[in-house]
């Protein structure tokens, strides 16, 4: 009952300006335990924003008027969007677009067309990572102090603003301090939905994480071949 019970209290927010798209994302979503809203550009996806916050936004990149780009960087510029789940819903098949959405702080993309069961089954798994849990978990290695139930992580004493995949691949690589790690596991261990997109997406993550991090960010070690390790 208390699966069934959070799912209605999840409002998914969907900015996509095909009609088609958008009502069969809409009925797939209310009829798998989640409430729904769409809209069709950014400036009513920003008048419904600023009156309730949704759990989670599917954000396509083509959109008339302001684009999903320039939308997800505004949302990760604000206190209430700054660690918003956001997945990007694109036609788009460039290298360039899919990086760039990752470094302006998507947490996940999915290109068309896609199943609705994979859509819905990557939100199932956000989602997840969002919930308040009982987990104690504390690390520290080196300048840097990641707390999971505050979901807070400190660089030489400043906090440092994390979206929702950069903070679970940071407590990924500190709890598996002194090991290296594939780039396959960090993507099952992040990803846990059975992800199957390019481990590309570990590299750009990794890269916006070392650069948030400041100096601390040199903990995060490339082992050439291989992945990544901490410590």
């Amino acid at each position: 009952m208390r699966e069934s019970y959070r799912k209605q209290d999840e409002m998914i927010y969907l900015v996509e300006d095909d009609e088609n798209i958008r009502n069969l994302v809409t009925y797939t979503l209310q009829h798998t335990g989640f409430t729904a809203r769409a809209f069709s550009c950014g400036e009513d996806f920003w008048r419904a924003f600023a009156e309730a916050r949704p759990s989670l936004v599917l954000l396509d990149i083509m959109l008339p008027g302001e684009d999903g780009l320039s939308m997800l960087k505004q949302l990760r510029s604000t206190d209430a969007g700054a660690k918003l789940p956001v997945i990007l819903l694109t036609a788009k098949g460039t290298e360039y677009d899919k990086v760039r959405g990752l470094e302006l702080g998507a947490d996940d993309y999915l290109p068309k067309p896609f199943g609705m069961m994979e859509l819905v089954a990557r939100i199932r798994s956000l989602l997840r990572r969002v919930e308040p849990g009982d987990s104690a978990e504390e690390y520290r290695l080196g300048g840097i102090f990641a707390s999971v139930p505050r979901h807070t992580v400190l660089a030489d004493g400043t906090e440092i603003p994390l979206t929702l995949k950069e903070f679970d691949l940071l407590v990924c690589l500190m709890k598996n301090s002194g090991a290296v790690l594939s780039r396959d596991q960090i993507l099952g261990a992040v990803w846990d939905y059975g992800f199957t997109g390019e481990t590309r997406t570990v590299d750009v993550h990794i890269r916006t994480l070392r650069e948030k991090l400041g100096a601390c960010g040199a903990l995060i070690r490339t082992v050439r071949g291989i992945g990544y390790k901490m410590g």
